[in-house]
């Protein structure tokens, strides 16, 4: 080290001793260490210079810049989208007045338990400090106030109340979509609450589900219930024909009691639960397959020593995200239940369950998308970068549009299936819309499900390092968001019962299909500026028609290998459909016109163009198991090629 390095360390190490000790500092004489060498003639004096008052860094924690963080305003204030859908199809002032109100105390209130969901998640406790077994599960305080809250604001009853008839399933989402965000996951036991509620009202079940049918619906947080969905064991999760082993011993009162291992169970601190498992006869055996399963109600409770009675807490997940949710494995050795539907008719009797848990899920999807689009826009005006904010860069607003217009085709088809069961709950439904109930619910969940990763990722580049940094809260989003194209089936299984669908309806859910977004474009073919939109999108159906004429006689296994493909096809011809008709209606702004002609840009019909390039033809699936598994391309004969 030189001389003048070394003067220099010990005078700036004095000097901040004396800072660190309340003395003044004096004025600094600060030079390059190169500015005096052994052996040469001291520099002239005007190589120094001074500093009135102290340094800018010369300490780590002063600086004059920090970065402005993103803030979340009034969600529901910020969505011209969903106002403007709502003054389409729900102008009410109650309606306006009450999400209004629940978006400020979002913002101000409830979005701050959410984080403390977050860093305060589950904890399992075995065993009280006498070493008796009690498998407790302790979650945050703001976890508790997230159930009350349920309650009060009616986050279920909703839906069921029906104060706004065909549409009250819309306004119970839009509500909930206003809240997931902030809700520290405490929408994913909602979810499972109103597919527990909705089971137990279409099969129009008798005690004890009837009272608890009530407890889940109720506005009163003291008698409030949630509902677990106890459905995955180990081997096997969507396939629950094959995966379940629980058995279910009869009693002599009619009540049954459980035996069996739940692997994944969500919301596992919920008051009841809905499972599946094989009746066992007199003989001990059980009948297996779907025909063997039946759908049993529980509820959870404790003895009067503690003790939960018939479950065993085995352990927490460990997981990616929604780590602010108990998930556990269970098992349940003599869990008392009672059969809710005619024995054997488990899988059929959890059908308008999943409707409503995968309506739920897209909810969350398209707030996931909604959240960071409304914190990276907030950012994009505070943050400064290469002498202008953010949203002056003309590539910095284009990626945010790109963002929009995602989230804005996602809104328009969660909420039209949210019409559409709005409609089949009041007995309104045409045929016509009940098939498009049952095709869009899987294509709507697998698709959302989907962009949610890819625009909450985005998102966070738009913050750079900051969306990062777990202590923003923003990573979270995207922990969180992946979870939603695996729950309530992957994309894969939900593309082929898009397929089952399909089949099972004789292709009826096809024609409605097509009908209805026919009639969309129909009714916006007189407004000019959407001429290129609606030519896009009539394109892009006319190829689909064709793609399914020609798909049909062929083998099952090309359906098969083009199966997520049409699901995704039918998910962008039809969003590009429903923006074209938002953006048609007397109310709707230039913006929406421009959102619909951007989403149309796209390839909106990737089945056909696929199929052009020939990526489902019979020799391909061979030939993919070769390349993930690096083994030699079996060269087949050439008269049998």
């Amino acid at each position: 080290m030189s001389t003048c390095s070394a003067l220099l360390n010990r005078h700036l190490s004095g000097c901040c001793y004396k800072v660190l000790c309340g003395v003044p500092r004096p004025f600094l004489h600060i030079r390059s260490s190169s500015a005096f060498q052994q052996g040469t003639t001291r520099p002239h004096e005007d190589n120094f210079w001074e500093a009135d008052g102290p340094l800018v860094f010369s300490r780590a924690s002063i600086g004059p810049f920090f970065q402005d963080r993103p803030v979340l305003t009034n969600p529901f204030l910020e969505d011209a989208l969903l106002r403007g859908y709502l003054r389409r199809h729900l102008p009410q002032e109650a309606v306006f007045s009450d999400l209004c109100a629940f978006g400020e105390r979002v913002a101000s209130e409830v979005d701050g338990w959410g984080r403390e969901c977050e860093v305060t998640p589950p904890q399992l406790v075995h065993f009280d400090p006498w070493g008796r077994r009690i498998d407790h599960i302790t979650t945050s305080p703001a976890w508790k106030r997230m159930k009350d809250l349920s309650a009060q604001e009616g986050l279920v009853a909703i839906g069921y109340e029906r104060t706004f008839g065909e549409w009250s399933r819309v306004y119970q989402m839009s509500k909930l979509y206003i809240y997931s965000p902030s809700s520290g996951l405490y929408t994913c036991p909602l979810a499972m609450t109103d597919g527990a509620a909705k089971v137990i009202q279409s099969l129009e079940a008798s005690w004890p589900a009837d009272e608890a049918f009530g407890r889940l619906t109720t506005r009163d947080p003291e008698r409030f219930w949630t509902s677990g969905q106890w459905m995955t064991e180990r081997r096997g999760g969507s396939d629950v024909a094959s995966g379940t082993e629980t058995v279910a011993v009869p009693q002599r009162d009619g009540s049954y009691k459980l035996h069996g291992f739940k692997w994944f169970t969500s919301a596992t601190d919920a008051d009841m639960t809905l499972t599946l498992a094989r009746v066992q006869d007199s003989a001990g055996a059980t009948k297996q397959g779907s025909r063997g399963l039946s759908l049993f109600y529980a509820e959870v409770s404790r003895d009067q020593e503690g003790r939960l009675k018939g479950i065993e807490v085995q352990r927490l997940k460990d997981k990616l995200g929604t780590r602010q949710m108990p998930t556990a494995e269970l098992l349940l050795d003599g869990l008392p239940a009672h059969r809710l539907a005619e024995e054997g008719r488990g899988v059929a009797s959890i059908a308008n369950m999943l409707t409503v848990t995968r309506i739920h899920n897209s909810v969350s999807a398209t707030a996931a998308m909604r959240r960071v689009v409304h914190l990276a826009r907030d950012y994009a005006s505070r943050r400064t970068t290469f002498g202008k904010l953010l949203k002056d860069h003309p590539l910095h607003m284009q990626t945010l549009a790109r963002m929009e217009v995602e989230t804005r085709g996602a809104f328009l088809l969660v909420m039209d299936v949210c019409r559409l069961l709005g409609r089949e709950e009041t007995g309104l439904a045409t045929q016509l819309e009940t098939h498009l109930l049952r095709l869009l619910t899987p294509v709507l969940k697998l698709y959302t499900g989907k962009q949610a990763v890819a625009v909450v990722s985005e998102g966070l580049e738009s913050f750079g390092g900051q969306g990062y940094i777990e202590d923003t809260g923003l990573p979270g989003l995207l922990r969180d968001a992946q979870v939603l194209s695996i729950w309530e089936g992957t994309t894969n299984v939900l593309s082929l019962d898009v397929l089952r669908c399909v089949a099972r309806s004789s292709g009826l859910v096809l024609e409605a299909y097509f009908t209805h977004t026919k009639s969309l474009l129909a009714a916006a073919s007189s407004v000019p500026s959407l001429a290129p939109a609606v030519r896009a999108v009539d394109g892009a159906l006319s190829g689909l028609e064709e793609f399914v004429q020609d798909a049909v006689t062929r083998p099952p296994s090309y359906l098969e290998l083009a199966a997520r493909d049409l699901a995704y096809s039918l998910a962008r011809i039809y969003m590009g459909a429903l923006l074209i008709d938002h953006a048609s209606w007397e109310g709707a702004s230039q913006l929406d016109g421009y959102a619909a002609l951007r989403w149309c840009e796209q390839d909106l019909c990737p089945v056909v163009t696929r199929k052009a390039r020939d990526w489902y033809n019979p020799k391909t699936p061979p030939l993919d198991a070769a390349l993930v598994y690096e083994q030699p391309i079996q060269e087949r004969p050439e008269n049998n090629r």
